[in-house]
């Protein structure tokens, strides 16, 4: 499967995870801050921190990532930089960032997928010096590989969204976008999304949506189409919708959205609706 690009605020999982973390692991280091960072092109952006006294370290801080610690953990051999004063330490104290922050006690380990490629760092600091035992180095990389998973999690949520917005074209002007599975929140702005980006990008006129593959669980049904269809209405994209199942009759009866639209029973009759007809070869 093919990573797409996920940008910082997409990383819902890691945010959520690290913040459960952070407490115990301010706790059993005695450190002030814990955060987590992302390595991008040139810079490093903190996505999730944890301040118990004084905030430190505050969420979205950006630094490049030549004068960062991050550089230093990640380069060492093994993925590790601790140090008990970085305002007196030979690697850090002239670097701009020290000099900002005003911290002494430090330790960061290498943020890795579980593939092996850099994510990016997981820290801990403090106004105070810190000695920081070998054990202390193990607990931290501990729980970077704890992170490592949901890391993954969330990659592999995000290319999922991508795999499932299936649209198929039909003819010019005339595409069919069929809905399946279970749609969640994140789903059903996903499919929203993609379906106006490609209804404009390839000048469409008519989407068949087919909801014959749509499932309900426990009574819950998606609000997939009450963004869906008045979002394409709007675009001046006609929306025929087939495929309705006697149960997603039964919970969308009452939805103006959906007694807006056109509803045909199948796809046959959809395509005819709209004046396209499927000839057979002789």
């Amino acid at each position: 499967m093919s990573n797409y690009n996920l940008d910082s605020s997409q990383f819902v999982s890691l945010k959520t995870a690290s913040k459960r973390l952070f407490k115990l692991i301010s706790e059993r280091l005695n450190v002030n801050t814990a955060y987590v960072t992302k390595r991008g092109n040139n810079a490093m952006t903190v996505l999730s921190s944890f301040n118990e006294k004084e905030e430190i370290i505050p969420e979205g801080y950006e630094v490049e990532y030549s004068g960062t610690y991050c550089r230093l953990i990640i380069g060492n051999e093994h993925n590790a930089m601790n140090t008990v004063n970085l305002t007196k330490d030979k690697l850090t104290e002239q670097l701009e960032v020290t000099s900002q922050l005003q911290v002494k006690g430090f330790l960061g380990v290498t943020l890795t997928k579980l593939n092996g490629e850099v994510f990016g760092t997981l820290c801990v600091m403090d106004k105070e010096e810190k000695d920081f035992s070998d054990e202390d180095i193990q607990y931290l990389k501990s729980m970077a590989e704890i992170l490592s998973y949901v890391i993954d999690l969330d990659q592999t949520k995000y290319n999922m969204s991508f795999l499932t917005v299936p649209i198929v074209p039909i003819t010019q002007g005339i595409a069919i976008l069929s809905l399946q599975g279970l749609i969640d929140e994140d789903r059903t702005e996903n499919i929203t999304q993609t379906a106006l980006q490609y209804g404009a990008n390839r000048d469409i006129n008519y989407f068949i949506v087919d909801l014959s593959g749509l499932m309900i669980i426990d009574s819950e049904f998606s609000n997939v189409l009450g963004e869906l269809v008045p979002s394409l209405q709007l675009m001046g994209i006609e929306t025929v919708i087939t495929g309705i199942t006697p149960e997603i009759a039964r919970h969308e009866a009452a939805n103006d959205h959906l007694l807006q639209a056109k509803t045909v029973p199948t796809l046959e009759v959809a395509l005819d609706y709209i004046g396209f007809k499927l000839i057979e070869k002789d």
